[in-house]
């Protein structure tokens, strides 16, 4: 094991690293209190050594280490890469290629993961690192060659090793992490009704989104997010109304940006509704119920027969839309997906497959 703590020594492994086809990686972070994450330690390993970079040491240039997540030749193997390919992303504009994620591959092939999390809530930024974060920094990689060497072997058994890289494909797209504020409104769940209530949301979304970026701190620090959805709902023209909703705390309306809201408010209800999103209409009739629950079932049976996690084959929200409407635009109906699962979902939904109850099992039941 080697603790990185300068540019020198960072490139000099960084250049052995690259001679392997295969490495894996870590990052330690910390974004409790920002915005962006900030990058505190990263870990690599190949087949024959293991290093912990300090990315936080004194002068310490990270270039080498962004240069081989670029690399074409090497690949980068990370546990749930998200994270630790926005940070890339945010801090050197690159996103790693190619990656394969383990946490995806074991959904893939039906497997349960219990990570260690003693060191879940470390204070990664404190110096000097200890020995038992060293340590747990060490293990965390070495361990995920393991892990990948299994994996890989078990996916091309069962001819699965596409899958996976359709995953990727997603996950290696600039615009998973190319996030702008006019889409902030996506993260939201809360459910508007009315363009007016769309428009506005919209709005008052991007400005938090804008806010928590250029002071550095969690959206949740600018305003929560029922506070937006009632906003939105609510739409106060003045502050006098906006002082009004409950889900605001004390006073936030005299403060700097209760102004700021109504401006965003009045924004939204300046907008075209022609150019807003179409909204989802009500799934009121009683057999779009119905309908969901039984592709549930069929989820259920698809993924214990194949041994494929069920969310990672489709999402409850994914059933309602298939539900709704035949072409729906929903990552189960696409790929292996579809093959999988979507053409046996939209068959059901049709009335060419049935779901019966047989000795005590649930069966499909083929009605061409």
């Amino acid at each position: 094991m080697e603790l990185i703590t300068t540019t020198l020594e960072l490139a000099a492994v960084c250049t052995r690293l690259a001679k392997h086809p295969v490495i894996t990686v870590d990052t330690e972070f910390l974004r409790e209190t920002t915005y962006y994450p900030l990058l505190c330690v990263v870990q690599m390993a190949s087949a024959e050594e293991a290093v912990v970079i300090d990315t936080l040491a004194s002068g310490i240039d990270l270039k080498p280490f962004f240069e081989l997540m670029a690399n074409e030749k090497v690949l980068k193997v990370f546990h749930a890469a998200r994270q630790d390919i926005e940070i890339v992303w945010h801090q050197a504009g690159i996103v790693p290629h190619p990656i394969f994620d383990t946490q995806v591959a074991a959904m893939v092939l039906g497997y349960g993961h219990r990570p260690d999390k003693t060191h879940r809530f470390t204070d990664w930024s404190r110096r000097p690192l200890s020995e038992e974060q060293v340590h747990y920094a060490v293990s965390d990689v070495t361990h995920l060659r393991d892990v990948f060497t299994a994996l890989d072997a078990d996916l091309k058994k069962r001819g699965r090793s596409d899958w996976v890289s359709e995953e990727m494909e997603v996950l290696t797209s600039p615009k998973t992490y190319d996030f702008h504020p006019e889409r902030a409104w996506e993260r939201l769940k809360t459910r508007v009704r009315k363009p007016k209530e769309l428009a506005v949301l919209m709005e008052v979304a991007a400005w938090r989104e804008q806010e928590a970026q250029s002071r550095d701190v969690p959206r949740s620090r600018v305003l929560k997010d029922d506070a937006v959805g009632d906003i939105a709902v609510h739409a106060p023209t003045t502050l006098e109304r906006l002082a009004n909703l409950r889900s605001l705390p004390k006073g936030f309306d005299r403060s700097k940006w209760g102004a700021d809201i109504v401006a965003a408010v009045q924004r939204g209800l300046a907008r075209d509704p022609a150019t807003l999103p179409k909204l989802e209409k009500p799934r009121g009739n009683s057999n779009g119920a119905a309908i969901v629950e039984l592709l549930k079932v069929l989820l259920r049976m698809t993924s214990e027969r194949h041994a494929v996690a069920s969310k990672v084959i489709a999402t409850v929200d994914d059933l309602e839309q298939i539900a709704a409407d035949d072409n729906a635009d929903v990552g189960a109906l696409h790929g292996w997906r579809r093959e999988l699962f979507g053409n046996a979902a939209l068959s059901l939904k049709q009335g060419r497959l049935a779901l019966a109850i047989e000795k005590g099992r649930v069966v499909r039941v083929d009605r061409n």
